[in-house]
């Protein structure tokens, strides 16, 4: 029918596995909108994808400069032939994603045929695919973590990322030199498996760490929020980006089915765009489906973790001027009495002469049982004082997208003679049964719980979770409007608080 839209596939293409996450073109045009628009109207940009997978960034770029260099190369096929050849490059991350970025970006699957949108010697064009070895240092790869027995084998898919090996990078440059002025992409997230057992370990900050050690321009890319306060060994990333001051905008969207229909990144997702020359502060926009906060003027190193809302950011300012002491000095950090989750050494009943209670749990249910005394070497002076357990792991929605979030599970009431597994963590000592009691009152607020979500970006509520959590005096009920009177909460505020929290009945 005359003036219908041509579908396009790359709209409605399946992810193909947790790092095979497509790009809608829409979301490729909203992270490209982020560069400054001197750079669609020059020819000597050298572009790159480092971890294509549909060629949707490349194929976005070149229809943009397309229309932006038409004054600078006037014929439209010496224009298209000019940015195919001169300014775009890839870097696929598996076979199967090479031939979907060169059907993408040259029309044909072989960038020396025929049909091909620009013609190239080789059948890959600029997008780049080749075999890359891990470098396997005692069954694990010393680059990205990925287990030698995990990924080896004939006719599998070894996921050793071009971009992010040395290897790698050398045989790119034997093809196409690695200098470019604007780098661009959707990069692998994870390598499953990596850290060992069943955890993931990140993949992206390599990518983002790599990409800037080539000195663009200009970077923008969509990576997962977790940085931005956990994740296993990001610590040294998260510093680093909160240090630079070269990152000139950064969007974030807490539920990441926003961007990315059907996908569930628990701590969500977020694009950036830095900028070589810029240095200064970071305009943040956070998008919670139709409300849109900011972009505010940030500066991303005021604290050690990245709080997400600037509504959030101005809250804490209140709390952290009283200096109080901070809660986290009460508690114990992972595993409190050297007990692990599954630990099997108990019976059920009540303590007898030499036990002690043992507050433990299953996937399930809470459970009590007693275990022997002289078990127990680790925090044996909280053994016998009044204290508080915490779960270790809450019901929250890990990084706050469905909202209002619980946050944090119910503590417990543990009294001497007591102790737990690492289901929990456990606070203390207490003076008495009153004073815990107190406490527990003050971990139901919606006032703590929020102030613990602004570190919370996963399910687990860490000992640092509690980091700007200040503590009280034990010897009262604690409510959120005692709390919002002391630190001067305003009642839009309280309506902010109370749309991000939910209340936890007694």
């Amino acid at each position: 029918m005359s003036g219908e839209r041509e579908p396009d596939v790359l709209e409605v293409i399946a992810d193909l596995s947790n790092d095979e996450i497509f790009t809608p073109p829409a979301v490729a045009n909203s992270v490209l909108d982020h560069l400054p628009a001197s750079v669609w109207s020059d020819p000597t940009l050298r572009w790159l994808d480092p971890g294509s997978k549909t060629g949707v960034f490349l194929r976005e770029a070149t229809r943009r400069l397309m229309e932006g260099l038409t004054d600078v190369i006037p014929d439209d096929d010496e224009r298209l032939e000019h940015i195919l050849t001169e300014m775009m490059f890839g870097i696929a991350i598996s076979d199967l994603t090479a031939l979907m970025s060169r059907r993408s970006l040259y029309l044909s699957k072989d960038a020396s045929g025929q049909k091909s949108a620009a013609q190239f010697a080789d059948p890959q064009g600029h997008l780049w695919m080749g075999r890359v070895e891990h470098n396997y240092v005692n069954g694990r790869c010393s680059t990205c973590r990925a287990g030698e027995a995990d990924f080896e084998g004939a006719d599998r898919e070894n996921h050793a990322y071009a971009f992010i090996h040395e290897s790698g990078r050398k045989a790119i440059e034997k093809v196409f030199e690695m200098k470019f002025d604007v780098i661009v992409g959707n990069p692998p997230y994870q390598m499953t498996g990596g850290g060992g057992g069943t955890n993931d370990t990140p993949l992206y900050d390599q990518f983002v760490e790599q990409a800037k050690s080539l000195g663009p321009k200009y970077i923008s890319m969509i990576i997962p929020s977790r940085w931005m306060a956990g994740g296993r060994g990001l610590d040294r990333f998260r510093k680093d980006m909160l240090a630079d001051r070269r990152i000139r905008s950064l969007v974030d969207y807490p539920n990441s089915a926003e961007l990315f229909p059907g996908v569930d990144l628990k701590s969500g997702v977020c694009y950036f765009f830095w900028d070589q020359a810029y240095d200064g502060d970071c305009d943040v926009t956070l998008v919670r489906g139709r409300e849109v906060t900011g972009p505010y003027p940030r500066d991303l190193s005021e604290h050690d973790v990245f709080i997400r809302d600037n509504r959030a950011a101005e809250i804490l300012k209140k709390v952290l001027a009283f200096t109080e002491p901070s809660f986290m000095g009460l508690l114990t950090g992972d595993t409190p009495f050297g007990l692990p989750t599954n630990y099997s050494g108990h019976h059920p009943g009540e303590p007898g002469p030499g036990e002690v209670k043992l507050y433990a749990s299953t996937s399930s249910r809470r459970f009590e049982a007693a275990m022997e005394r002289d078990l127990i070497g680790k925090n044996t002076q909280l053994i016998d004082e009044w204290k508080l357990l915490l779960p270790a792991a809450g019901p929250g929605n890990s990084g706050g997208h469905v909202l209002p979030d619980v946050v944090l599970g119910r503590t417990l009431i543990a009294g001497p003679n007591s102790v737990c597994t690492q289901t929990y963590l456990a606070a203390g000592p207490f003076a008495d049964e009153d004073a815990a009691a107190s406490a527990e009152s003050y971990l139901r607020t919606r006032f703590l719980r929020f102030i613990v979500s602004l570190r919370k970006i996963s399910q687990h509520a860490f000992r640092s979770t509690y980091e700007w959590v200040p503590q009280q005096e034990w010897d009262r009920t604690w409510t959120d409007e005692e709390l919002y009177a002391k630190y001067g909460i305003t009642e839009d505020e309280q309506a902010y608080i109370a749309q991000m929290v939910k209340v936890m009945s007694t």
